[in-house]
């Protein structure tokens, strides 16, 4: 049997913090490629229909859903075949970010919606200064990742002006979306 002493002094096992992450996201992408596949013909011609206002609407109902990922990406990918793909960007992004707004205002309401983490106080402590605020919040929102919910909450909690927080998303959101329009022309 080991003392307390030697417990302390022994190495501890590293801990795997980027695990639960990791497959949260292998998770999500793969309900998302399920999606692409399983989403019916019909459907999809019923929104493709509606073009660019599809996009942004999917888009922005998608993202208005704070810290419950939506996917969206299956119809993107199905768009991409027939639209242009810059217009097909900046309606999806520009519906992203509309749908964000939503996490936003929700901070600015000063509710603590968020567990605090070390991910949380990392993104208060770039969004509560002035020149890392923008970058932070292009950063978090360029990448498909459900982390910029807490980013969103964050940022109206701590009082980013709102022009900032639709610049930099807005940004972020568009490279996000074209890569999605590229890869779904890929596979078109």
């Amino acid at each position: 049997m080991t003392s307390p002493e030697e417990q302390a002094r022994a190495p501890r096992q590293p801990r795997l913090i980027w695990l639960r992450p990791l497959l949260l996201g292998l998770l999500l992408a793969a309900l998302n490629i399920a999606a692409y596949y399983l989403l019916p013909e019909e459907l999809i011609a019923g929104l493709g229909s509606y073009g660019y206002l599809g996009a942004f609407l999917s888009a922005a109902l998608a993202n208005a859903t704070v810290l419950v990922p939506v996917p969206y990406y299956p119809l993107l990918l199905r768009l991409a075949a027939t639209l242009n793909p810059w217009g097909l960007a900046l309606a999806a992004a520009s519906g992203s970010v509309l749908g964000e707004l939503v996490s936003f205002y929700i901070g600015r309401s000063g509710r603590g919606a968020v567990e605090q983490t070390r991910f949380y106080h990392w993104v208060h402590r770039q969004l509560s200064h002035p020149w890392r605020a923008p970058l932070a919040l292009f950063a978090l929102s360029a990448p498909p990742s459900p982390f910029f919910d807490v980013a969103g909450l964050i940022a109206g909690a701590v009082g980013v002006p709102l022009w900032i927080f639709v610049v930099a998303t807005l940004l972020g959101r568009v490279v996000r979306m074209l890569l999605v329009v590229v890869i779904g022309q890929a596979l078109g």
